[in-house]
């Protein structure tokens, strides 16, 4: 690792820099991170709309950024499993597919909460 040398405010600045380069790197590569992450930035106007107070705005919000989290950590795996080789194996099948698993299962967050948020601002009026 060519920054482990860094401390303190340099240290932190290469790792913004590093940063910035993944996101560039997942923009450029993944469609369904552009996707979630666009949801992600619509959500925000609209969940201070629908959301029946700011605390439930904020958990609606927070909970697509999870998705988009986890949609990173996915293509994390992604890379690294390829890193080691391109060849079908059994064991770089099962860590894509449980990557894949883990976005599925992270979508289940905004539905829950979105759908309970969306039922209290409506059973309120």
């Amino acid at each position: 690792m060519k920054n482990q040398h860094l401390k303190g405010t340099k240290r932190l600045i290469a790792a913004f820099w590093n940063s910035v380069a993944g996101f560039r790197d997942i923009w450029r590569s993944e469609e369904a991170f552009r996707l979630e992450l666009l949801i992600f930035v619509i959500s925000i106007p609209v969940a201070l709309v629908v959301g029946p107070n700011a605390v439930w705005a904020a958990l609606m919000v927070l909970s697509l950024l999870f998705v988009v989290i986890v949609e990173i950590l996915n293509t994390a795996i992604e890379a690294v499993v390829d890193r080691i080789g391109t060849e079908r194996h059994e064991l770089s099948r099962i860590a894509k597919d449980l990557g894949s698993l883990a976005v599925l299962l992270s979508c289940l967050f905004p539905v829950i909460i979105w759908a309970m948020a969306l039922y209290k601002s409506i059973a309120s009026e």
